[in-house]
């Protein structure tokens, strides 16, 4: 089950919540959640027991607050559909030329799935 998230949080502790959420929601991996924001698997654990939040003005601050989007452009593109929205993810998608979960894990290339995303018009 997904939901949509209203806004891209401004809060440490709200943005570090929801960037885990999503993860969790995408049926990602916190190793790969750890290459979309930067950081090294531990930091990982720390942000998900609580005892660490993302700093703000950081690089995986920025990351994560691109990663919120893009989750808000998917949800808003599947029309909230969690199956469709894992299945694009995984799936080549011809605008892209690639698989976006492919590009945004591996490639460090959320930038360009958030701008496919955006001119899809959603």
């Amino acid at each position: 089950m997904v939901f949509e998230i209203a806004s891209v949080p401004d809060d440490p502790r709200k943005l570090t919540q929801c960037v885990l959420q999503i993860t969790a929601l995408l049926d990602m991996y916190q190793a790969e959640l750890a290459r979309v924001l930067g950081v090294n698997c531990g930091d990982i654990g720390q942000l998900a027991s609580g005892r660490q939040c993302l700093q703000p003005e950081s690089e995986a601050w920025t990351r994560a607050r691109l990663f919120v989007r893009f989750y808000r452009l998917l949800y808003r593109r599947m029309h909230g559909d969690g199956v469709a929205m894992r299945h694009w993810l995984r799936i080549e998608q011809p605008q892209l030329a690639d698989v976006p979960h492919r590009l945004i894990v591996d490639e460090a290339r959320l930038g360009d799935v958030v701008a496919a995303l955006q001119d899809t018009g959603d």
